[in-house]
This record gives structure tokens, sequence and C-alpha cells, in this order.
């Protein structure tokens, strides 16, 4: 089993971050957040689930130091997250689903190239059919 968190603005449908492991605990999601806000700005606010590494002290306490507002969509309503359980959908058919992984390494080569054209080569409709990097770009 993998666990993935992905980071990606709704706005510009670019996803920013992928991570893929056994066991993601809340100081690797942290970890991946600090690296996020050196590349991209803080955010104002986090829409999660409420996985452990979501709901945990340490993550809120984070969010509190940042100055990020924390907000978890109620339990059973994905739809309250759509955008990113669409992205997850798509993810998981096109990558998850579509291959036979060996290694944790193997897989995360795979995730990075797909990433990488999901951002910059996958026009999206809802970006007036341009790709998320040419939409940060202008926008």
């Amino acid at each position: 089993m993998y666990w993935m968190i992905t980071m990606a603005p709704a706005t510009r449908r670019e996803a920013l971050g992928i991570e893929i492991d056994y066991s993601l605990p809340s100081q690797r999601v942290i970890r991946l957040l600090d690296r996020l806000m050196e590349q991209q700005g803080k955010p104002e606010r986090l829409r999660s689930d409420n996985g452990p590494e979501f709901i945990s002290q340490a993550l809120q306490e984070w969010c509190a130091d940042q100055k990020v507002i924390l907000h978890w969509i109620e339990p059973g309503k994905p739809t309250q997250n759509a955008y990113i359980e669409r992205f997850n959908g798509t993810f998981r058919r096109e990558v998850l689903n579509a291959n036979v992984f060996r290694s944790l390494a193997q897989v995360r080569r795979t995730v990075d190239v797909w990433l990488g054209e999901y951002n910059t080569e996958r026009p999206h409709q809802a970006l007036a059919f341009w790709t998320p990097a040419e939409y940060r770009q202008v926008a």
C-alpha cells in the first residue's frame, strides 16, 4: 500500500507535490509543506481529509506557527474536496493502476515523470486549455 500526499491549488490545477511511501507521518507532511512554501510561498489555508497525518497536533502547531488556516473536510464528505478527489482518481487510474511497481524508487520515478507531464503538457479546460505551468506564468 502506498500513501500519497497531493498538494494542488484548485485555482491553477497545478500539482505541487506528491509524496509516496508506505507510511507518511505528520512530520513528512510538514517537511513537504516547508519545501513547497520555499518554492511557492505561504498558502492562506490547507484543506485536507481527516487522516491521522492531517489531524496531528504537530501539523496543527505548524499551521499555527505559520499562520495558515487548517481546514478539514467533514468525515465522509469527499465532495467538500472535490478537486483533489478528482485529481486523485486521475492519478490512481493513470499511474497507480496502470503500472506494476517493484520498488518505491520505481514508483517515485514514475510519479515524477507523470507530474512533470501533468503540469507542463496537459492542457486543462478550466484553464482555457492552458497547461498549469502556462497558466501560472500569466496569472
